[in-house]
């Protein structure tokens, strides 16, 4: 049984930082590129930023310089490191195990809420 779960969001001022972590288990974790993504109220899900199995990081535009996707393939973990953030960043972050070339299908954790707001 494949398992995602994602933590680490919280209300934070603009300009505040904040990391989330994801934790999979039930594959082989260190062969599977991993996503964070968000969703604001009324907007499409977007990817945020992207990981291969061998640790290379790719960002969307608007977060570049300021968050940083990281893994440990020795925890199977995900993580994404969230600084400076902005108003603009409120939505709820999905991790993605994308697991599709090697199980059929990708897996996604439950969302965890980030809100930033004076």
């Amino acid at each position: 049984q494949v398992q995602v779960v994602d933590s680490g969001g919280g209300l934070v001022q603009p300009g505040g930082s904040l990391r989330l972590s994801c934790v999979v288990s039930g594959i082989i974790f260190r062969l599977v590129p991993m996503g964070w993504y968000r969703q604001a109220p009324g907007k499409q899900r977007e990817v945020v930023a992207e990981i291969s199995s061998s640790g290379a990081g790719r960002y969307t535009e608007s977060v570049k310089g300021r968050f940083t996707i990281s893994r440990d393939n020795a925890k199977n973990t995900v993580s994404l490191q969230m600084n400076s953030l902005r108003p603009e960043d409120t939505a709820t972050y999905y991790c993605q195990a994308g697991a599709t070339g090697l199980y059929g299908r990708d897996y996604w954790g439950q969302g965890t809420q980030v809100t930033v707001s004076a």
